[in-house]
């Protein structure tokens, strides 16, 4: 299990969170629910069904948090609601941040980038908008001029 930094853990050592080669301290963050999920695909995932995938997030970003990560990875459409119950402190990593008019591609929940950085997530992930991208550096000007 993770710890958190500041708590007792990591084989009981304070401080003894594993560095990278540059000396930072690792930094452990746990997935909720997939942005490619919708509440069909989760249920063929995972094997049972939910009322909600937001209550599902919300469980899993209790979880998470409790354990000690520093945050979580989720969807944009659950920020509001895991910002709200987690606070300020926690980490929100938010895939699937398309511009206006980008294609969602595989991903069944996305976001704009500026109702996820409006939202509270901490850090954003864009991938197939750059990665796929004759001009990545376009898709990205374009990204900042939409906020």
């Amino acid at each position: 299990m993770a710890r958190h930094p500041e708590r007792r853990g990591w084989g009981g050592r304070r401080g003894a969170v594993p560095r990278d080669s540059h000396g930072y301290r690792a930094q452990l963050v746990g997935v909720t629910v997939l942005t490619s999920h919708d509440a069909g695909d989760f249920e063929r995932v995972v094997g049972r069904g939910v009322p909600d995938l937001g209550f599902e997030a919300e469980r899993l970003g209790r979880l998470a948090v409790a354990a000690g990560l520093r945050g979580v990875v989720a969807s944009g459409h659950e920020l509001v609601l895991l910002r709200e119950m987690l606070g300020p402190e926690p980490w929100i990593v938010v895939p699937g941040v398309r511009a206006p008019g980008d294609a969602a591609d595989d991903q069944a929940r996305t976001i704009a980038l500026g109702e996820a950085v409006g939202g509270g997530a901490t850090h954003l992930v864009v991938g197939r908008p750059i990665t796929r991208a004759a001009d990545p550096r376009g898709v990205y000007q374009r990204l900042m001029e939409s906020l």
